[in-house]
């Protein structure tokens, strides 16, 4: 049984998958490279858990106990004590290989391991362990607190064990895991990137602008967030990584990303996170960006 758990990764996935192990009394360590990172992770939880007393869906004490069971720290040695590490470092293979290589030589045996990978194969992960069989995917979705949904993703050697364990967690944290096979992208990405991408070029062939393919999808498809403002909350590097993937994985033209899409990356506008994207996000809300045609 899963009673020990690090999360490796304190950004806004890493913290949000802390909390809700937390809060489903899991004892949790949240680990990063720097203390700051750490230290902002651990304050977007108590941020979190703050708003959730304000609204009236859970009591101080509630909050103080989920905090209590989270410990941050910069060290990796204490993922020896736990039944599982799940791991949700930067969207890159070569950090994540090296960072289970390490792992690997510090967790017993017994240890599950889990990635949080938008669409990096499990397989390929897996087999820098020892663990073949005892490693799996854990695609929360974001924002983590919120969203249901888990894609469970099987590597070629994940066992029916670990499967069972991790869907019952899952379900534990009061979420809903789906069972996924190891294809680039899973389901979640490979249906949502490539529609995040055309918008992409509906805006780089001069089509419509950014808040108008927004308006389509929004009013015409009854979308509750136009794909634009949807891959700038995303992070346009993270959107970039996945069509690159996909792009790779199956040698398909239909993943080639959009031009615009790697010229805003290159040019540093991520998204939310820089303050631009597709919008500008300053105190007076969000504007959408002009591109010459």
């Amino acid at each position: 049984m899963i009673k020990r758990v690090m999360v490796v990764g304190a950004g806004q996935m890493g913290s949000g998958i802390a909390q809700v192990a937390a809060q489903a009394g899991l004892q949790v360590w949240l680990r990063d490279i720097e203390q700051r990172f750490v230290d902002r992770g651990l304050g977007v939880i108590e941020k979190n858990l703050a708003r959730d007393v304000a609204k009236g869906r859970r009591t101080e004490e509630d909050k103080a106990a989920i905090l209590g069971r989270i410990t941050g720290t910069t060290e990796l040695a204490p993922a020896a004590e736990c039944d599982l590490v799940i791991e949700a470092i930067v969207e890159n293979l070569d950090a994540k290989l090296a960072l289970f290589r390490e792992l690997d030589g510090i967790c017993p045996e017994g240890t599950l391991f889990a990635s949080n990978t938008s669409s990096l194969p499990i397989t390929q992960l897996a087999a820098v362990t020892r663990r073949a069989d005892r490693f799996i995917g854990m695609h929360f979705m974001n924002p983590v607190p919120v969203m249901k949904l888990v894609e469970v993703i099987r590597g070629i050697a994940t066992s029916d064990e670990t499967y069972a364990a991790i869907r019952n967690l899952a379900e534990a944290m009061g979420k809903t895991p789906v069972e996924v096979n190891d294809f680039p992208g899973f389901v979640s990405n490979r249906v949502l990137m490539p529609m995040l991408n055309e918008a992409m070029f509906c805006v780089y062939e001069g089509i419509a602008g950014v808040e108008e393919v927004d308006t389509v999808m929004k009013l015409g498809m009854n979308h509750p967030m136009g794909p634009l403002t949807l891959a700038d909350f995303i992070g346009l590097d993270t959107c970039l990584s996945i069509m690159n993937v996909l792009n790779e994985g199956f040698k398909d033209p239909k993943y080639r990303p959009c031009p615009l899409l790697v010229q805003m990356v290159q040019a540093g506008y991520l998204g939310r996170k820089t303050g631009r994207g597709f919008y500008i996000y300053d105190e007076n809300g969000a504007t959408p960006m002009r591109f010459k045609r």
